[in-house]
């Protein structure tokens, strides 16, 4: 990732770019035979960046400083390089090549990613523990409930990655102001074609920045994804909870302090994360906002934030696959914190089984709730216990029917149902 910001990545594509101008307008006839095989002698030149660098001290320009240094290579056709061209149609279909190369290694990493949710899913399809609302126990779910939502999300941001991907892919050579009165139309549509890339519609001597802004966001709706996750493993990673943790090697140190400690460093590196890449989105969309034809405010933000957010996404991403295929899971504890709850996940069944056998539902939440909370308060109670002592309920419902719904199988009936949505069917 590093490499498609990097300086001497950044001419090549450059070069890439005025060569096949070039050989478009050799093709139609704008410029002599022969001019491309001169210009393609610098094909492969190892860039000097000193160089280039003190030239555009002089020039205060990289673009002209890029074209001098590229002269003295390719002799006196170099005239023809850049013919009808302005600064904005290389920068600009260079940032969109860099943009759509990157999330080529984006995506690759997102697929990584999602083998992995996958495998831990399935590994624990059956893993039963408290789901949680507002953090307080509410109803048995399944830890691969949680990794297969999980999957779900990062499958949806993969597709997302892909159409923001298809909204950059576009490149413009149409001259100063965007109107082609100095090129012709058909060297962008060539130089994009060799390019993969497809041409603008219309633009002004800028690729509209709304594409970009869109990309940008994107890429931050993945790494709010990985703080999702994150944070939900450091949740689960606490003490009082432990049902998961960040693997602790051997060796590892979780504190300066404190040699008990086993700190979930990775998932809270990860939040962090998030947060920088999510500080793009805003210098994005101010950019959409530029001076009729063609301003320069948004270039020193976008030579900052393409390299920043596009290589903190991709470690973000890595570092979350590896958490989760060395995630450890504790199923003891998941049980242990789940019979906490002294069978208070059960209030919703009865509830529902009272309305069904003619109870009024304010009638019947006021009765299951009265126990509940006399459970709650104590310390040893049992929910189901003290519901088969209530006579109120006792005159709808039997002891078989109680034991009947306080069963787990009633909340993981429809795993495989959600899981063959998530995953499919094979």
């Amino acid at each position: 990732m590093t490499k498609v910001w990097s300086q001497k990545e950044k001419y090549r594509i450059w070069f890439e770019i005025e060569a096949y101008a070039c050989e478009a307008m050799e093709q139609i006839g704008l410029i002599p035979k022969g001019t491309t095989s001169d210009v393609l002698k610098a094909s492969g030149i190892d860039y000097d960046i000193d160089e280039i660098d003190n030239i555009e001290k002089v020039t205060k320009h990289d673009v002209i400083a890029f074209l001098t240094y590229l002269s003295k290579f390719i002799g006196e056709s170099s005239r023809f390089v850049h013919q009808g061209l302005t600064s904005s149609d290389i920068l600009d279909t260079c940032l969109n090549v860099q943009l759509v190369n990157a999330s080529n290694l984006l995506e690759k990493g997102l697929h990584d990613l999602l083998t992995a949710l996958r495998e831990r899913a399935f590994e624990h399809k059956d893993t039963v523990c408290i789901g949680r609302s507002h953090g307080i126990f509410a109803e048995p779910t399944t830890f691969g409930l949680k990794l297969a939502q999980a999957y779900a999300e990062m499958q949806r941001n993969l597709q997302r990655l892909q159409y923001a991907k298809v909204e950059i892919s576009t490149g413009a050579l149409s001259g100063a102001v965007g109107t082609f009165a100095n090129i012709d139309p058909k060297v962008e549509t060539l130089v994009c074609k060799k390019l993969n890339l497809r041409p603008e519609t219309i633009s002004t001597q800028v690729i509209p920045r709304d594409r970009h802004a869109m990309f940008f966001s994107v890429l931050a709706i993945i790494a709010s994804s990985i703080e999702r996750i994150a944070t939900e493993i450091r949740h689960l990673s606490r003490s009082e909870v432990l049902e998961a943790e960040e693997n602790f090697s051997a060796g590892q140190k979780g504190s300066s302090a404190m040699p008990h400690k086993r700190n979930p460093v990775l998932t809270e590196n990860l939040t962090g994360l998030a947060r920088l890449v999510r500080m793009a989105v805003i210098p994005a969309l101010e950019n959409i906002s530029l001076w009729h034809e063609r301003d320069i405010s948004h270039s020193s933000v976008e030579r900052n934030i393409g390299p920043d957010a596009t290589i903190t996404l991709d470690f973000a991403i890595t570092r979350l696959t590896k958490v989760i295929n060395e995630l450890r899971v504790y199923p003891e504890n998941m049980k242990k914190n789940m019979n906490q709850s002294k069978g208070l996940y059960n209030s919703q069944q009865l509830l529902l089984m009272l309305t069904q056998k003619g109870v009024s539902r304010e009638d019947a939440y006021s009765v299951v709730q009265k126990i509940a909370m006399s459970v709650w308060n104590s310390k040893d109670l049992d929910f189901i216990k003290e519901a088969q002592k209530d006579d109120f309920i006792k005159s709808y419902v039997d002891d078989n029917e109680l034991l009947e719904i306080s069963k787990l199988e009633y909340h993981t009936k429809f795993v495989d149902t959600l899981f063959n949505r998530v995953f499919g069917t094979k």
